[in-house]
């Protein structure tokens, strides 16, 4: 009894074992059939986790970062068992292709490198359902096909790019469907709330911050992604609920550094694809619409870095649910669409199996020309900024992308001055330099070129983002290769003492506002001066931060703590007596009251515009915001706020009389209003001291008769007349009045990213504090009939309304959070401007 008790024991414990280890599809793992639910982030995980442990000569899974939310974000490697026994060595030799590694030469026969990023938009929820059919055939010992692929092939599978955002749609429509899907689009399973899955927990769209990399999972992923640098990417998404699957070549504009190679194997790769959607009737489209041009996305990023960079879109965005009824009467179901990215991911990896030696070669001359000519006509970009806060940004923003940076000194120089537009000589003593011959060449040049050119100017996203003017740093584009040291990292600052009689700190550069924030949230009362001084024989300027000793005596200690922190220079005084301006004790110095700031959320306000702001507040300044559902403004006590900010969006209770009235009285009792784009839009119709600027009148000159014909247009034209009244994203040269709060910190000028054509009167009673002037476009593409329109206006205002104050932006300071050379000006307005 005792030996068919321990027989039936060993028995179970085998089958408990064996029915762990063994893959299993999605189907048996999850319990339904892969399109009948939408599977949450876990199971997904639990998945990969499964097939990980069922097939670990195959398959290696990575966990390489977190989300806002603490979901996981992983990476699959999945290879013939020979590739895996020594997989770190695949990878290294790969960067050895690139010049990146340099220990030795690289073996040109390794296997080709395909990476497939699923679900970078939440709710276009297909993608990561793939991922586990994909992951399946892959691995499935009965499919010879994919084990054929594998022997010259990795594949790289990340199942989720946006877990938080998958999540909130997938949760909401399982959740309000019913127990059977509706295919009528008016249903309430077809309307996704706000903000929608799209975006991540802070409302950002992921296929926009791949070189940015304001947030986590993008961080994440970049950092993991450079060490394998593939030789393809493909990027999943979804569409318009009618339209057909788009798969590569794409539409123009391709930006000029892309090598005939790469849209020759697009090309390749799209008749590939179209072989088999042909066979099953599936309709598509290529060339059309998804260009590869700002270099921030999940095809051109890679693109940039030398990879066949691809975006698919598979219709359902958002509103395919389960089944949803299309206009030509048929039903899209998710069945539907898992079929189709599954195909395309199968088509990807077998193209680059039958052309692995091509891909190899083609991929190391590319970093072969990048790394022993430099892509394009500048060579060097030569950054003579002296703000050790923007330099220290723009090492961070560097050192995240691979690029190489280094130190040039005691040479005079000629090249394009980004600031003026001109060629011009300059003196490079202590500069920072970035040389074109690197193994990040084309990303570089695409990155820092003064003005990007357009094959076409029917694009997808902005046109401009020039480094220089993205961080606000004095720049020129250098054509000569020079040579670059190493960078010269600056000494160590000093920690500042804590017996003087105060402490002055400058106040020129998003870090210094850090620092500020950081002050007051430790309870630090801070100064700062209006106008500019000088003690000890030295300058300083307008804006400079004041501690006094007097009223922070037990916290001196936390002040030296913090400003040792930020790294930031400190200039003790031992008089409250200036040498020159002002004293500490004059009505020139204000107090910093710390404010407490409100933003305006929800239904109304834009997703991606009030995330931002948000994102900004909690992971960039450091200082809190209660944020406020624009339903609930009015019942909303906002005498305990002080700033409250209403991001782009088009708000009901400004079109509301009684509600806008409430407001303007908060205002007026000493309330500070912040409006960014079409917010300050509203504001301005209210008539509370700023109107938006009228166009100019049409000129009645000889060309008369000629205008008479302007409305008639050719039907085949329709899709491109809209171009001319088009400003998909361009920089623009802004005056500033830097005698005002709102832009100390600033020189004389600002650069702003213009994507609308909004200017204000310049106002009587008010403050213009930015201003943009006649021939003032510094970069980007402007439709033809508004270039004469974006001129003399106010951009950037301060209007006192009774007590109170209104900021208003036409452009958006902090732009996609990358526009580093705003976040200091909406710093600025919400704590120095009106104190």
């Amino acid at each position: 009894m005792a030996i068919r008790s321990k027989l039936l024991a060993s028995l179970f414990l085998f089958f408990v074992v064996f029915s762990h280890a063994q893959l299993r599809s999605p189907d048996e793992f999850l319990g339904y059939p892969l399109g009948t639910r939408f599977t949450p982030h876990y199971k997904i995980v639990n998945y990969f986790n499964q097939a990980a442990a069922a097939m670990p000569g195959m398959m290696k899974l990575e966990r390489y970062g977190f989300t806002n939310e603490g979901r996981d974000l992983l990476l699959a490697c999945i290879s013939a068992p020979e590739n895996m026994a020594h997989l770190d060595e695949i990878r290294k030799n790969n960067l050895r292709l690139t010049g990146m590694l340099r220990d030795r030469a690289a073996d040109p026969n390794g296997p080709v490198i395909v990476w497939l990023s699923f679900n970078v938009h939440g709710n276009e929820a297909s993608s990561s359902e793939v991922s586990m059919k994909a992951l399946f055939e892959l691995l499935n010992p009965s499919n010879a096909q994919t084990k054929t692929w594998l022997k010259n092939t990795v594949v790289l599978i990340d199942p989720c790019l946006n877990p938080d955002g998958r999540d909130r749609y997938v949760n909401w429509y399982n959740q309000v469907a019913g127990k059977e899907p509706v295919a009528n689009l008016s249903a309430r399973e077809h309307r996704e709330p706000w903000p929608g899955g799209r975006v991540n927990h802070y409302y950002f769209d992921l296929n926009r911050d791949w070189a940015w990399q304001t947030q986590v999972e993008t961080k994440a992923r970049v950092k993991k992604y450079n060490e394998w640098m593939p030789q393809i990417h493909c990027d999943y998404h979804e569409q318009l609920i009618n339209n057909p699957y788009y798969f590569a070549p794409a539409a123009e504009p391709f930006h000029e550094v892309i090598t005939p190679w790469q849209r020759q194997f697009q090309t390749s790769i799209g008749k590939n694809h179209a072989k088999y959607f042909d066979a099953n009737g599936w309709l598509y489209f290529t060339k059309e619409v998804f260009d590869l041009f700002y270099p921030s996305y999940g095809d051109t990023y890679p693109t940039y870095n030398g990879a066949i960079g691809m975006t698919y879109e598979q219709a359902g965005h958002s509103q395919g649910g389960l089944a949803a009824q299309l206009n030509d009467g048929d039903t899209l179901t998710l069945k539907d669409r898992i079929a189709h990215h599954f195909t395309t991911a199968m088509s990807t990896i077998e193209i680059a199996s039958a052309n692995a030696g091509k891909l190899l070669t083609e991929f190391k001359k590319f970093f072969d020309e990048a790394n022993g000519n430099g892509v394009g006509e500048y060579k060097t970009y030569v950054i003579t900024e002296s703000n050790a806060g923007k330099r220290q940004a723009l090492q961070q923003f560097f050192d995240a992308n691979g690029i190489s940076y280094g130190s040039i000194s005691g040479i005079s120089l000629k090249g394009y001055n980004y600031t003026s537009g001109r060629e011009e000589g300059f003196a490079a003593a202590g500069a920072m330099a970035i040389s074109a011959v690197q193994p990040r060449s084309a990303l570089v040049k695409v990155l820092f070129e003064p003005k990007s050119k357009l094959s076409d100017s029917v694009t997808y996203d902005i046109t401009a983002w020039s480094i220089p003017y993205v961080y606000g740093v004095q720049a020129y584009a250098v054509k000569d290769k020079l040579p670059v040291s190493a960078y010269a990292t600056p000494a160590a600052i000093p920690r500042p003492a804590t017996g003087a009689y105060g402490y002055l700190l400058q106040y020129n550069s998003f870090t210094d506002a850090r620092l500020l924030a950081a002050l007051m949230q430790q309870g630090i009362k801070v100064r700062f001066a209006e106008k500019e001084f000088g003690f000890g024989g030295k300058r300083f300027a307008k804006g400079t931060l004041i501690v006094l000793k007097k009223g922070n005596e037990d916290k001196l200690a936390a002040f030296s703590d913090i400003a040792a922190g930020y790294g930031t220079a400190v200039t003790e005084v031992s008089s409250g007596f200036m040498e020159t301006g002002f004293d500490f004790g004059s009505e020139k110095v204000h107090f910093i009251k710390a404010p407490n700031v409100a933003l305006v959320t929800g239904k109304g306000s834009g997703a991606n515009a009030s995330g931002e702001v948000w994102h900004y507040f909690e992971q960039q300044l450091g200082y809190p915001v209660t944020l406020i559902n624009a339903e609930d403004l009015d019942a909303a006590d906002l005498k305990g706020m002080d700033v409250l900010i209403l991001a782009d969006g088009n708000y009901r209770f400004l079109q509301n009389k009684d509600a806008a009235a409430d407001i303007r009285n908060w205002v007026q009792q000493g309330g500070k209003l912040i409006a960014f784009e079409n917010a300050a839009s509203q504001i301005a119709k209210l008539e509370w001291g700023f109107k938006s600027k009228k166009a100019d009148e049409e000129k009645k000159d000889d060309k008369k008769d000629e205008n008479e014909y302007a409305d008639l247009k050719r039907y085949e034209n329709r899709e491109r007349d809209w171009v001319g009244s088009n400003i998909p994203g361009a920089i623009y040269k802004v005056e500033l009045d830097n005698s005002h709060p709102l832009a100390f910190g600033y020189g004389n000028t600002y650069f702003t990213l213009k994507l609308n054509d909004e200017l204000y009167g310049f106002m009587k009673d008010g403050w213009n504090v930015g201003v943009v002037k006649k021939e003032n476009q510094a970069a980007g593409f402007v439709g033809s009939r508004l270039q004469a329109k974006i001129k003399d206006g106010t951009v950037i205002g301060v209007q006192p309304v009774g007590g109170g104050t209104v900021v208003f932006f036409a452009d958006d300071p902090i732009f996609r959070n990358f526009w580093e050379n705003g976040k200091l000006l909406l710093a600025n307005a919400v704590f120095l401007v009106g104190q």
